[in-house]
């Protein structure tokens, strides 16, 4: 297997658009209404959005392929770009996929990789993510790459008000 990792650029907004919805609606759609997710996926993955994030100096979006096939993507965010106020040591995972038909190829481990490589080209000295508490999956996943929780925050889907974990990997 074959992997490759891209930094997204103007010219992928509609590859991004398209896993974006996709995993998203993978991820989330048996755990929530229909009326919720298409108010969330509406918001959060229209095009000026996604352009606006895209030509962000403080977000990075790196689609990840396995075999030259499209297999996900991360978002990372600093500094102003952050969802939540934190530190200036900082560095935010907002979006990490994977498609279904690539889970359990490591994909998501090369992503938090780059993720840190990342953190790292900015100076930043923590990886921060929040995630649903009732991803078990994910948190799972989380804990082995060795973040841990500190705290919660509120993650709204439409109007529906949802708990994520904060979760923190120290990085020096």
């Amino acid at each position: 297997m074959t992997v490759t990792i891209q930094k997204c650029s103007s010219e992928d907004l509609v590859l991004l658009q398209d896993i974006s919805i996709e995993t998203f609606n993978e991820t989330f759609k048996d755990q929530n209404s229909p009326e919720a997710m298409k108010a969330y996926l509406d918001k959060a993955f229209n095009m000026k959005l996604l352009e606006k994030e895209l030509a962000n100096p403080a977000s990075e979006f790196h689609l990840i392929y396995s075999n030259e096939i499209i297999a996900g993507y991360l978002k990372v965010n600093s500094d102003d770009a952050q969802t939540e106020k934190m530190d200036n040591d900082s560095l935010e995972i907002e979006r990490i996929y994977i498609r279904k038909l690539f889970h359990n190829q490591r994909l998501g481990k090369h992503l938090i990789h780059q993720a840190a490589q990342i953190a790292v080209e900015r100076n930043k000295g923590k990886l921060w993510l929040g995630v649903w508490e009732k991803n078990e999956r994910a948190i799972i996943f989380y804990e082995k790459m060795e973040f841990v929780r500190t705290g919660t925050h509120s993650f709204y889907l439409g109007d529906e008000e949802q708990i994520d974990y904060i979760m923190t990997k120290t990085l020096r």
